[in-house]
């Protein structure tokens, strides 16, 4: 369809320069009003108040975000523009990861395709559309990515909570090809058993591949704690780094389990242990001691990734109680000299916010801290200054001067 046939969408006075800016979301509020009926996950084009043209996106009214920006200019929503986006989007992890052959390929709003994420499993990709617009496109989506990948299967993860704000259900299953049991990654040159259909998120934490490596690098000789293990993906690196021995956290079964298969097809078994346990428990329980008695630290290098603690700015204030408690924990069980590497996964607390809540963890456990490591999600995960959501992990390494 024509640009200049489609629904148009007026902005109020005012709220055309964040979408000239870059943002790709215009919510309900911010509508002045549309020339004709759109239809639920139709391509609309968007204009200023004055009707000067800012762009086309996805139009839905039961969303608060009611259009999702394409951008700036006018496209025809087919198989070769989701080609074109995808391929660029490629072409971005090719150039900043380029040994990788597991990654995220699409990352929704930062690669200009909002509502759609696409990771990549060796030969196996998996789909997740939280809009609606995306979701309608999925066949068109599909036979892009069978174009450009000729993938071994095409498999879709939609069970996230943003599909309920578009009105959409959940939705798992194969799209395409055939799929039976884990499928078997490389990260990092070390070997990963990933359930696709079953595991959590799409499978992998995919925006730690870098800072693995990192973390990594501090480990050889030392005693490390990885807590919230999930598939072992810091814990592994630091054992092939020459860690003495890794202690690995997780209060998931399946996920200890993994972890534990994936030390031995790594050749590291011999250096690493698992415990299946509640992390704020165990750190608690190591922690308590009697009136006039010290903690004994134990550890040289301390992880700490935990999930996203708080979902929703008015869960805040318990995120942050939350990251104190198990920083405090962690630096009286971390040694003189020791450090601590600490993410932290929610777009709500910013690394300002993270900073102060361990400098004040510190400051409760008489420690001394040196930072030393600044860390971002992975190039696979790009970051678009401009719209503020694209950003969200952020951690760093400090040091125990005293």
């Amino acid at each position: 369809m024509e640009a200049s046939s489609l629904p148009t969408v007026l902005l109020r006075p005012g709220d055309a320069d964040r979408i000239v800016g870059g943002h790709p979301w215009i919510y309900h509020g911010s509508v002045l009003r549309l020339t004709q009926p759109a239809t639920d996950g139709e391509l609309v084009q968007i204009k200023d108040h004055r009707q000067r043209f800012l762009g086309v996106g996805l139009y839905n009214s039961k969303s608060k975000i009611h259009v999702r920006v394409l951008g700036p200019e006018r496209v025809t929503l087919d198989q070769a523009f989701f080609e074109q986006r995808i391929r660029a989007a490629l072409a971005v992890r090719q150039k900043h990861l380029p040994g990788a052959s597991s990654f995220r390929v699409v990352n929704a709003e930062s690669d200009f395709l909002s509502g759609l994420i696409v990771d990549k499993y060796e030969d196996v990709l998996v789909v997740q559309t939280s809009a609606l617009g995306m979701d309608q496109r999925k066949p068109m989506i599909v036979a892009a990515l069978q174009s450009i990948f000729s993938p071994r299967c095409i498999v879709e993860r939609n069970d996230t909570a943003f599909r309920k704000f578009e009105g959409l259900p959940d939705a798992n299953g194969i799209l395409a090809g055939s799929l039976e049991g884990p499928v078997n990654i490389q990260l990092n040159g070390l070997r990963f058993e990933v359930d696709i259909l079953g595991g959590h998120k799409t499978g992998l934490y995919l925006d730690q591949q870098v800072n693995y490596q990192r973390v990594a690098e501090m480990a050889k000789g030392a005693q490390v704690l990885d807590c919230f293990s999930f598939l072992g993906g810091f814990g592994l690196h630091a054992a092939r780094a020459g860690a003495a021995h890794v202690h690995m956290l997780d209060q998931s079964a399946e996920a200890v389990a993994a972890a534990t298969r994936n030390a031995a097809a790594n050749g590291v078994a011999g250096q690493c242990s698992f415990e299946t346990v509640n992390v704020f428990d165990w750190l608690k329980a190591q922690t308590v001691v009697a009136p006039h008695e010290r903690v004994v630290p134990r550890f040289d290098l301390i992880v700490l990734d935990p999930p996203s603690f708080t979902r929703s700015r008015s869960a805040i204030p318990d995120a942050m109680r939350g990251y104190k408690e198990i920083h405090l924990r962690a630096l009286k069980l971390l040694k003189p000299g020791g450090t601590l590497a600490t993410f932290c996964c929610s777009h709500h607390v910013d690394a300002v916010m993270f900073q102060a809540v361990i400098l004040d963890a510190a400051y409760d456990a008489r420690r001394m801290l040196r930072r030393v490591a600044t860390y971002s999600q992975s190039p696979d995960h790009p970051i678009i200054p401009a719209i503020a959501e694209t950003e969200y992990l952020k951690g760093f390494a400090f040091e125990v001067v005293r």
